[in-house]
């Protein structure tokens, strides 16, 4: 349950194997158990959006050029092997993830491109996120598919020659990821309201902000995102990730309307497993991996938190599971914290020890590679110690893997390791303090959590 006063943060599970240690991590092995695991199962039913939106406009990102010089990771045998059938794209996945979210504007925009990519080859970045399609509804190349001219998701180009796109990642030696969303899309809710989720007084349901919901039972919307994500693995995509792979959540009372036709009588959860499933086998020839970007909530939490993501309903049916564990997307009280946005170290620990505890109970469960928060959302401004200390975090969890989030592909570069390593020790935040990243274990073992701050909650 969610912890109350006098919780030790100075418990952190390495799950038998630090992996990814800092350069700086003292030299003894340390078996420590795991920071406290929040028991989210009275969720509210209404919580921050745990997608954070693109930044519309393609402004150029001021990073000076670098020589290019990073040695290209090799595919293993083992990183082979995570599908039952043989990778035919000529992007080989690196040992370890270490991506950025790239929108559509970016990746369209030649300066943007050459900043992003100088960022990557000055540093361990060795992946990019790229939207297909994001909560827009626009398709981001000039697709062939019929679908999507029909609805008009197609009168906004933001990536006019994807396959020259894929062409320098190949040479730059960066692997791609296509990043397509599904259930929030106004323009498919707009020209095909019969596709959306429906009101009970009539016509569509919207939430609280005005928006439309795609229907996650929907067989045609499944059939849509399908088209495009095969696409795309056409052209050489190794990798789709799906977004919004989930139902609208809303206050209660909104949801009292919803409607959803064709549900058939699956439960959300049964249908998120499906569509998940189904896309799997449907691109399995293509040798792609098939991932799902998920609400952070969903490692920790013992219910669907209303939007059909419950972990081991869809862990070993992916590729990997990426949680979106943003320390400012917590409420008051997670994990026994009171202001979870100054807390970024502990709370990614303890978010992705959750995550890995469940998936060790769970019979072919896939990888878990967390979204990292590279941005600033409340009172606490996020810089290099943060986002380092959220990466530091996920290594100590035992997870060698992460992806860095900025709606508008702006990153902390000082944030991430050069090729070549730390000259000086990087600082990480740990328990509202600055300390040098060796250090963290002893600050670690001094800290206590506020007393319990949820009152009647």
């Amino acid at each position: 349950m969610l912890r109350s006063a006098g919780l030790i943060l100075g418990a952190i599970s390495l799950f038998a194997c630090k992996a990814g240690p800092s350069a700086f991590e003292r030299a003894e092995s340390t078996d420590r158990s795991r920071l406290g695991s929040a028991d989210l199962g009275t969720l509210p039913t209404s919580f921050a959006e745990g997608e954070v939106e693109i930044e519309q406009g393609n402004a150029d990102v001021e990073i000076s050029a670098a020589a290019r010089g990073q040695q290209r990771l090799v595919l293993s045998e083992l990183e082979a092997g995570l599908t039952d059938h043989k990778n035919t794209t000529r992007f080989a996945r690196p040992l370890a993830i270490r991506g950025l979210y790239v929108n559509a504007w970016a990746a369209g925009s030649r300066t943007r491109m050459d900043a992003l990519l100088d960022v990557a080859q000055r540093t361990e970045i060795n992946a990019f996120v790229i939207d297909i399609k994001d909560a827009s509804g626009y398709v981001s190349h000039p697709t062939e598919l019929e679908f999507a001219h029909e609805v008009g998701a197609t009168e906004e180009i933001r990536i006019h020659d994807l396959p020259a796109l894929l062409a320098r990642l190949e040479q730059e030696q960066i692997y791609p990821i296509a990043r397509i969303v599904i259930a929030k899309d106004p323009i498919v809710a707009v020209a095909r309201p019969d596709l959306t989720v429906q009101d009970s007084a009539g016509g569509v349901w919207v939430d609280g902000k005005g928006t439309a919901w795609l229907n996650p039972y929907s067989r045609e919307v499944w059939d849509y995102h399908l088209g495009l994500a095969r696409e795309v693995g056409e052209m050489g995509f190794p990798e789709i990730q799906w977004d919004y792979v989930r139902f609208p959540d809303a206050p209660a009372e909104e949801l009292e309307r919803a409607v959803y036709p064709n549900s058939g009588g699956r439960t959300k959860t049964e249908a998120i497993r499906g569509f998940l499933s189904y896309s799997r086998a449907e691109l399995v020839d293509l040798g792609v991996k098939v991932t799902a970007d998920v609400f952070g909530l969903t490692t920790s939490a013992s219910n669907d938190v209303g939007i059909g993501q419950l972990w081991e309903s869809f862990i070993d049916v992916v590729d990997a599971a990426l949680p979106m564990v943003y320390p400012s997307h917590y409420w008051t009280g997670s994990f026994g914290i009171d202001t979870p946005n100054a807390y970024p170290y502990e709370i990614v620990n303890s978010a992705l020890g959750d995550a890995l505890r469940r998936s060790a109970a769970v019979e072919g469960a896939a990888k878990t590679i967390p979204w990292l928060q590279d941005f600033t959302l409340g009172d606490l401004p996020y810089g290099p110690a943060e986002v380092r200390a959220q990466i530091q975090a996920t290594h100590d969890a035992g997870i060698n893997e992460w992806i860095l989030w900025n709606a508008g592909s702006r990153y902390t570069e000082t944030a991430l390791e050069p090729v070549g390593g730390f000259q000086e020790e990087p600082l990480v935040r740990i328990g509202k303090h600055l300390v040098p990243v060796s250090l963290r274990w002893e600050l670690l073992d001094t800290i206590t959590v506020l007393p319990d701050t949820l009152g009647g909650h």
